[in-house]
Parts: structure tokens; C-alpha cells; sequence
């Protein structure tokens, strides 16, 4: 079964810890500590209302712990299933007091992970049948980055680099600060201290950009925004000078476009819109007794 790395959990907790803050404020749920008796229990399913991809099934799990230990929550399917309408995901039971502090936050994190699930699948099944692998990008939600990147491989996806800090990218404004000299921003990156051992990757907008990134072996090439005859042209010039360097493409990437973006025979497709542009996927919680 899917589920969080250890950093993915501590980056969750972060998140859960301040949402139920805004949620919960220093008083609690006043509707359900007013209306409820506090030895009612009960038992409710977190169910899917619409097709997709589920996913964040553990930050449900964690949401419910985190408001009442003494919460049970049992999984009923996968992160990465294909949900169907009615399908059952999880199940939640203890004092329904607590059970209804976790719903909404629970929820959301339920929601917005599965929609991220759910677009991703969409792209990777549109570009079946070729080799392409689909990758997010930075594009996330400040401080959800690592959850929502977690929901990209629950749809198929796969993740680029995490931040900054975890990978090369040399990008358009990097190159324009060096007069636009591709070889030697590759050249230094790689020189750089502490860049030993790590894939160094390159953006250009123009075949003759390509060449020089080809001729001094960038690892990764990004092909910003090109045609489909020049990605067509770009391919066949890596198979014959430069086999071994992957090519990536963006720009242009949606639901529409990447079939034909794929058939090109590039090595992967970076779509932002996995994380900036999903929708939340419609899940709610049904009270079973």
C-alpha cells in the first residue's frame, strides 16, 4: 500500500497541526460539543462520489489521530486505486464528537491529494503507448509540496526534483545571466562544489541551443515550449550525436496536447498543472451508525 516517507509524515504534521488550528481555534467544535453527548460513539465511511484516483488516505489517518487518539481508522483500499461513485475508502469510528472535529480537515486533505491523483492519471493514461514518464514540477502549494508530490506518483506521475536545493536546473533567466553561454553554465554547474553525482539539466528554446547542450553532454535537456517538428527534430538529433541525454518537454502541456507532445518520442513531459491546476476530487463522509 501506498504511503508517506518519513518526510512526506513530518511535512503532513506540519500541515495538520495548522489546520486544525484554524479549524478547532482554542475552543473546539462549539455545534458538536453543544448538541452531541459525549458517550455517543459511531461509525462513518469516507466515500468516493466521483471517478478518479485516491490518494492522502495516511493524512485522513493522521487528521483522526491527531483530534482524538482513541479514534479507529481503517483503510479500506490503497492510496492509488481508481475510485468509482460509491466506492468505500476508509472507515473512521470512536466518539462522534471527535469524529466530526476531523471530518472537514480530514476532507480536505482527502480531496485535494485524490484530485492531484486523479489529474495526474489523466495525463499519463492520455500519453499511453509511448515512453514519456510524466513529471510534476515546483508549481505546488506553498508548504504542500511534499504531499502533493506524493499524489503525483499515486497517479502514475513522477516526481522532478523537490526544491532548489535537491537538483540542477539551468533555466532561461540563469542563461540570460550569462549572456546566454549554454556550455559554460552546464560546464559550471557541474564544477561546482557539492554538485558531484548529480543530473545536471538544461532549458532551451531553440534548436541551436540544443546542440551546444547535446555537444557538452548535459544529462537532461529541457525543450521549452518547442513545436512538435522540433521536438521531432530534437529527438533525432540526441539519437544520433548524443544517445544517453533524456529530453524533456514543457509548455503547452494539457490534456489535449500531450498525446501528440509524447508521440514525439521525448523522455518525459514536466506539466505544472498536476499541482497548480487540479481539482479536488468529490469524496464525503457518510455516518454508517
Amino acid at each position: 500500500m501506498s504511503t508517506f516517507s518519513p518526510d512526506e509524515a513530518a511535512a503532513c504534521r506540519r500541515l495538520i497541526d495548522l489546520a486544525l488550528a484554524e479549524d478547532l481555534g482554542s475552543t473546539g467544535d462549539r455545534t458538536s460539543l453543544a448538541t452531541i453527548p459525549e458517550s455517543t460513539t459511531s461509525t462513518a465511511a469516507f466515500v468516493a462520489r466521483s471517478v478518479g484516483v485516491v490518494a492522502g488516505l495516511p493524512a485522513a489517518a493522521m487528521v483522526c489521530a491527531a483530534v482524538d487518539p482513541s479514534l479507529g481508522f481503517t483503510i479500506a483500499v490503497p492510496d492509488g486505486t481508481r475510485t468509482e461513485r460509491g466506492l468505500k475508502l476508509a472507515t473512521v469510528s470512536g466518539p462522534l464528537r471527535s469524529v466530526l472535529a476531523a471530518e472537514r480537515t480530514a476532507l480536505n486533505f482527502l480531496q485535494r491529494l485524490s484530485g492531484v491523483a486523479s489529474l495526474t492519471r489523466k495525463f499519463v493514461d492520455a500519453a499511453a503507448g509511448f515512453r514519456a514518464k510524466m513529471l510534476d514540477t515546483r508549481k505546488t502549494t506553498p508548504g504542500w509540496r511534499l504531499v502533493e508530490k506524493y499524489a503525483v506518483r499515486c497517479g502514475g506521475g513522477v516526481n522532478h526534483r523537490i526544491g532548489l536545493y535537491d537538483g540542477i536546473l539551468i533555466k532561461d533567466n540563469h542563461l540570460a545571466g550569462l549572456g546566454g553561454d549554454v556550455r559554460r553554465a552546464v560546464e559550471a554547474a557541474r564544477a561546482y562544489p557539492g554538485n558531484a553525482g548529480l543530473p545536471v539539466e538544461v532549458e532551451v528554446d531553440t534548436l541551436e541551443q540544443l546542440e551546444v547542450a547535446l555537444a557538452v553532454r548535459a544529462d537532461i535537456v529541457l525543450l521549452d515550449n518547442m513545436t512538435l517538428e522540433q521536438l521531432r527534430a530534437a529527438v533525432a538529433r540526441r539519437d544520433a550525436v548524443a544517445l544517453g541525454v533524456l529530453l524533456e518537454a514543457s509548455g503547452n502541456v494539457n490534456l489535449t496536447t500531450v498525446h501528440d507532445i509524447a508521440s514525439t518520442g521525448v523522455d518525459r513531459i514536466s506539466v505544472g498543472a498536476l499541482t497548480h491546476s487540479a481539482p479536488a476530487l468529490d469524496i464525503g463522509l457518510d455516518y454508517l451508525s
